[in-house]
């Protein structure tokens, strides 16, 4: 069914197609039609960060910001839903037009900025998902940032402010400090900065475990540009403070895969195909680098089975992806849990 509306929503302005996708998934669902959009993989339990995963493929943050399509999205097959970036306060992100696709390139390149209803609106939103309210297997992650006018010094009021927002709710939580899109966020990676922050919004963790009565994992989720000695650093910190998870990667500003493309020179963050192996590296050397003990997850680049084994291969133990789903539509999950299966079956024999 996706082949046939992709190239119905790829004569439309990208921002444009997604908001029409994510409703007409979620009106599909709710009519009961979901069959019609995608067959669910067979489970493919995976067990990470104490969490109990019904396959290690999942949607990054980005596609559902404000939580309002979990249930639609879970049905798909995922393993498991990223949410997000909320922001305390609602913003409108950067101006229009903020979002192109690079169909040569299997690429998207986008300068949305956070754009987002707030963290109240998102905490609404997933207490109404019948996935909160009646369970399901599907992991929900809740992604988190700052907001655009909030100076970085200030920065951490506002991560901890949705942090003891969404707690009760996530399965875990991802601390997103790696977007291009919010000026000067990535500037809370640098080593001072990120053991500062990291630091904090860890021991707000604790006091929120005593209060709920149990330990929500946190992720960091990093940017594919760092240098080696800024991932050696990254790893040092986050080793140190023994963070649950570091998701790998962000989007990158680095054009030199799609150099001449007349697209190239539009700001913003660059997903899809050529991040693949920019966004890999930065895995593999992080898995060289982390206690073996702190899980990675993959992401940038998937569009293939092929592509989600090659990420498990560099050190990931789950994956994720966004603009593969864009391309290639639902049945890329599938297809990468098969492809996960066999990797798993190979290594077992």
């Amino acid at each position: 069914m996706y082949g046939l509306a992709r190239p119905l929503l790829f004569r439309l302005d990208a921002e444009h197609a997604h908001e029409l996708g994510l409703k007409a998934l979620d009106t599909a669902w709710r009519a009961g039609l979901n069959p019609l959009l995608a067959s669910r993989p067979k489970p493919l339990p995976t067990t990470v960060m104490g969490l109990a995963f019904p396959n290690p493929v999942g949607l990054a943050a980005g596609l559902d910001k404000n939580g309002a399509c979990i249930d639609a999205l879970a049905a798909l097959g995922f393993g498991f839903v990223e949410i997000g970036t909320t922001t305390p306060r609602p913003q409108a992100g950067n101006p229009k037009p903020r979002m192109f696709r690079l169909p040569e390139h299997e690429a998207v390149i986008n300068r949305l900025g956070f754009n987002n209803e707030g963290v109240d609106a998102l905490v609404r939103n997933v207490e109404a998902s019948k996935l909160r309210r009646v369970g399901g297997d599907t992991i929900l992650g809740i992604n988190i940032g700052k907001n655009k006018d909030t100076p970085n010094e200030q920065a951490a009021a506002d991560y901890l402010h949705c942090l003891g927002r969404v707690y009760a709710l996530a399965d875990y939580v991802t601390v997103n400090i790696s977007s291009p899109n919010t000026a000067g966020l990535r500037e809370l990676q640098e080593e001072k900065a990120l053991r500062a922050l990291v630091s904090e919004i860890f021991e707000a963790r604790e006091r929120l475990a005593t209060r709920h009565g149990r330990r929500v994992p946190i992720l960091v989720k990093i940017a594919p540009d760092l240098t080696e000695d800024d991932i050696d650093a990254s790893a040092r910190v986050l080793g140190e403070l023994n963070v649950d998870g570091v998701i790998v990667s962000n989007t990158t500003v680095d054009r030199l895969a799609i150099d001449g493309h007349p697209l190239a020179k539009e700001q913003g963050g660059l997903s899809g195909k050529p991040l693949y192996g920019k966004s890999t590296a930065v895995l593999r050397r992080m898995r060289s680098r982390l206690p073996a003990h702190i899980p990675l997850v993959g992401v940038g680049g998937i569009l293939s089975g092929a592509d989600a084994a090659g990420k498990m291969t560099a050190g990931a133990q789950l994956v994720q992806f966004y603009t593969g789903l864009i391309y290639r539509g639902p049945a890329l999950i599938g297809e990468c849990v098969q492809a996960l299966r066999h990797r798993r079956d190979g290594v077992r024999g």
